[in-house]
């Protein structure tokens, strides 16, 4: 299973949004920008990726399409958003950007894509991870995040319309990884290209940043045992401790399979 360096190594080879800073940076270049529909989707779904992409070194940026709000036992946005920036605070998170679209009237526009790959634009990273699927039983919201992000990764090469992009330069971005809420089975059906990452040591803060989400998990009995349950039985499949498992928007190759493999030098 590959290492956060070595998932990187393969990786490599070949407005009116609020903009909350999580610390003074030199550029505003991130390496990898995680979408959800809703605070709470990332952390749930790859947070334990992004805490070791973070412990490593990269600069990590999350999109919430929405502020999630209203729900049944929050007190309103400004609670959601504290909540938000909490998590992004323990796990590492150099920015978190609130994109202002309708909690459950999210749909995939025109207006949304610009939105979205505007901040891919601004921002300029090699990695984007989002939803790779619908989610039964749950938000519509977020299948509707993943054809936003679909599209929003396209435009956001296109020349000739950078008029629509607050004038700023097309950007290509390298790789697109889909995720799936902990709670959802392992893999995306019918995508047979699957990255499994192994978060052994970052478990623990990845539960703890579902968990600054007390308005949306304290009610919730037993969600820590789930979320705890899905990252190791994932991880046992690749014989480690914990994991959380992508599957790529296109297969990609490496040059160095050894490293890539996590083997011994």
């Amino acid at each position: 299973m590959p290492s956060i360096s070595s998932l990187w190594h393969f990786f490599w080879q070949t407005s009116s949004v609020h903009d909350r800073p999580r610390k003074q940076i030199m550029s505003e270049r991130l390496d990898v920008i995680a979408v959800g529909a809703h605070p709470d989707d990332v952390e749930v779904a790859c947070g334990g990726t992004l805490a070791a992409l973070a412990a490593a070194g990269r600069r990590i940026g999350i999109v919430d399409l929405t502020d999630g709000e209203p729900t049944p036992y929050s007190t309103g946005t400004a609670q959601r958003m504290e909540e938000a920036d909490q998590a992004a605070s323990e796990l590492g998170v150099q920015r978190r950007i609130q994109l202002g679209l309708p909690n459950r009237e999210l749909m995939d526009s025109v207006e949304a894509r610009i939105k979205l790959a505007t901040i891919f634009r601004r921002y300029r990273p090699q990695l984007v991870i989002s939803f790779g699927d619908k989610t039964p039983l749950a938000s519509p919201d977020h299948y509707q995040a993943m054809l936003i992000c679909d599209a929003a990764v396209f435009y956001s090469r296109l020349s000739k319309w950078q008029d629509r992009f607050d004038d700023l330069q097309p950007h290509m971005i390298d790789r697109h990884l889909y995720f799936r809420l902990a709670l959802e089975p392992i893999t995306l059906q019918g995508n047979n290209f699957h990255t499994v990452v192994d978060i052994t040591e970052t478990l623990e803060t990845k539960i703890r940043s579902v968990f600054c989400y007390h308005s949306q998990f304290d009610h919730k009995h037993g969600i820590e045992d789930r979320i705890r349950a899905a990252a190791v039985m994932t991880g046992t499949l690749a014989g480690v401790k914990a994991a959380e498992c992508f599957a790529a928007a296109k297969p990609y190759a490496t040059e160095d399979l050894w490293q890539s493999l996590s083997l011994p030098k």
